[in-house]
């Protein structure tokens, strides 16, 4: 069952402002709301619901300290709904959290600069498997843009496995600003 809706943003550390925590969070609950209307079953909404957001942050780019990065930082503990046949996560598993979590700070970002919470559509994901994770093994995983342009949309995310001490994946998201579909497409 997803519990996305459930989400209670003051307890999320993290130097952004409520409101905009809050904002964010109301944008994936949004999300899950839809998907539970719509009866969507799967993977997806048991293991995104079981992401712990342990930071949301917005901060001065290192390489660019006048422009903002947009920080989420999400914690999950592999579980067996999660591994493939030899017991470790499966590498679509890592995807599923890469691309949504990948897709956070890039919302977040939008919200603060913006007032809107476009999560845009995936136009590529680009992953890197590094090393294994197995049964209760503790992930973390860190989201931040690259960039934020009028049509397309960068961020890069890392899968840390806390227990082991190594990265597990990491990936490089490109999304666009989804574009209204007009009513006389042609082909």
């Amino acid at each position: 069952m997803d519990t996305r809706k459930w989400i209670d943003a003051s307890t999320i550390p993290g130097n952004a402002p409520q409101h905009l925590k809050q904002s964010l969070v109301d944008l994936i609950s949004a999300e899950a709301k839809l998907n539970n209307a719509r009866g969507t079953r799967g993977f997806e909404p048991e293991i995104a619901s079981r992401i712990a957001w342990t930071d949301i942050s917005i901060l001065p780019k290192a390489e660019e300290p006048e422009r903002p990065e947009g920080r989420v930082v999400g914690e999950i503990t592999v579980q067996e709904d999660m591994l493939n046949g030899r017991g470790t996560i499966h590498g679509a598993c890592s995807a599923l959290l890469i691309d949504n979590c990948s897709s956070m700070p890039i919302a977040l970002l939008n919200l603060a600069t913006t007032g809107k919470g476009d999560l845009g559509v995936s136009q590529s994901l680009n992953i890197l498997y590094h090393a294994p994770a197995v049964t209760n093994d503790r992930l973390r995983i860190v989201s931040t843009t690259i960039t934020l342009g009028s049509r397309v949309l960068s961020s890069r995310c890392e899968i840390w496995n806390v227990t082991q001490h190594r990265l597990v994946a990491s990936g490089v998201h490109t999304k666009m600003v989804a574009s209204v579909p007009s009513r006389s497409s042609k082909l």
